[in-house]
C-alpha cells in the first residue's frame, strides 16, 4: 500500500463493514485482498487509495480482464471498490466516488454444481458402511476409531443434506444448538442472523448416534467443549476443510467423482431437489439463510423444467397428455 493514509482509510472501511453489518471475517479478509489489491495497482500510478480517479478504476478493470481473471472475479473485485468508495464519499474521506455510474463486467450466473438423489443416497450409504465398521462394544459402539469417525461423518452429511446448512454454520454449531425442539437447530448464519433449520428424523437419528460417542471427540484438556462438533485443533471445531477432505474420501468409496463432491455441492442438492419435488422458492430461501431472494434465484431452472414437464404432461394439446374419453 502507498501509505499511512491508505493504511488508515481500509481500516476504517473494515471497521465499518464489521460493526454495522456483522460481516465475518471470511469477508473481512475477502474485502482487505481485493482493496490491497487494487491499492497496489495505484502505487504504479502514484496516487493514493482514496484519491483514485474513474479512468484508474476502469484502467484497473481492464488490467483483471487482460490478466484472464473470470467475469466472476472481476465483478467481486469491483462490487469491493464501489462499497469502499460510497464509504469514502458518504464518510467525507473525499468529496466525489470515482465508482458512481461504473457497470459491472456482466457476470453470468452459472448453475451450481450438484448431486443427483442417486449420488447422494450412494455418498450416504458409503458413510453408513463406515458408520457401522468393525466390532461393537455391549452398547453398540465401534471400537475401532475409523468406526466412531464413520458415525461423526453420517452425522455431518444428513445434517447438511437434510439442513441445507453452510458447512461454516455446520462445523460452528454449539451443543446448544441442538438441545431444544428435536425437529429443528437453531442457527447464527451470515450477519449475525439466526434461524430455524428443519432435521428429518433420519438426520435426527444419526445425530443422536453422535451425541452418544461425542465424548471421544474431546480432548482432554476441554471437556466441556461448547461445539457440537470438538476438535483438539486450535479452532476448537471440527474445520470446513477437513470436512471437505472427508466428503471427497467417502466419494471415492461411493463411486462417484471426487472433485465434483464438496459441502457446498450437498447444500445445492438440498436447494435443488426440495424445489423439483415441489417447494416454493420462499421457502428455500428461509432455510438457506438467504437475505434476498435473488440469491435463491439461481435455483430457478429447476422451478422451470418441473412447470415444463407439467405442461408437456398435462396440457391438452401435448401428445404426452392422456386423451379425453369420448362420450358414448
Amino acid at each position: 500500500m502507498s501509505g499511512p493514509r491508505d493504511f488508515a482509510a481500509l481500516e476504517a472501511f473494515l471497521e465499518m463493514v464489521s460493526a454495522e453489518r456483522a460481516a465475518a471475517k471470511n469477508t473481512l479478509e475477502a474485502y482487505s485482498r481485493d482493496l490491497q489489491g487494487f491499492a497496489t495497482f495505484l502505487k504504479t500510478q502514484k496516487t493514493d487509495l482514496d484519491k483514485a480517479s474513474s479512468d484508474q478504476v476502469r484502467s484497473y478493470l481492464a488490467g483483471l480482464e487482460d490478466e484472464g481473471l473470470a467475469t466472476s472475479t472481476r465483478a467481486r473485485r469491483l462490487s469491493a471498490l464501489k462499497q469502499f468508495h460510497k464509504f469514502l464519499y458518504t464518510d467525507g474521506w473525499r468529496s466525489e466516488d470515482p465508482c458512481l455510474g461504473l457497470k459491472g463486467p456482466g457476470a453470468r450466473r452459472h448453475l451450481p454444481t450438484t448431486l443427483s438423489e442417486a449420488d447422494v443416497d450412494n455418498l450416504l450409504e458409503a458413510a453408513r458402511v463406515r458408520a457401522t465398521r468393525g466390532p461393537k462394544d455391549k452398547k453398540g459402539v465401534p471400537k475401532d476409531k475409523k468406526g466412531v469417525e464413520g458415525i461423526r461423518l453420517l452425522c455431518l452429511i444428513e445434517l447438511l443434506y437434510a439442513s441445507g446448512l453452510r458447512i461454516s454454520e455446520l462445523v460452528g454449531l454449539p451443543l446448544s444448538a441442538v438441545g431444544g425442539d428435536p425437529r429443528l437447530i437453531l442457527v447464527k448464519g451470515k450477519g449475525g442472523r439466526e434461524r430455524l433449520v428443519p432435521v428429518s428424523e433420519i438426520a435426527r437419528a444419526a445425530l443422536d448416534a453422535y451425541l452418544a460417542i461425542r465424548e471421544g471427540f474431546l480432548s482432554k484438556t476441554d471437556k466441556d467443549s461448547p461445539f457440537l462438533f470438538p476438535s483438539r485443533g486450535k479452532e476448537g471445531h471440527l474445520t470446513r476443510h477437513r470436512v471437505a477432505q472427508l466428503l471427497k474420501e467417502l466419494a471415492v468409496e461411493a463411486g462417484l467423482e471426487h472433485k465434483t463432491i464438496s459441502p457446498h455441492v450437498l447444500r445445492h442438492a438440498f436447494a435443488t431437489h426440495l424445489l423439483a419435488r415441489g417447494a416454493d422458492l420462499r421457502s428455500v430461501q428461509q432455510m438457506l439463510g438467504h437475505s434476498d431472494i435473488s440469491t435463491t434465484q439461481i435455483y430457478t431452472h429447476v422451478l422451470e423444467e418441473r412447470l415444463k414437464q407439467v405442461v408437456t404432461d398435462h396440457h391438452p394439446l401435448s401428445a404426452k397428455a392422456a386423451p379425453k374419453k369420448s362420450a358414448s
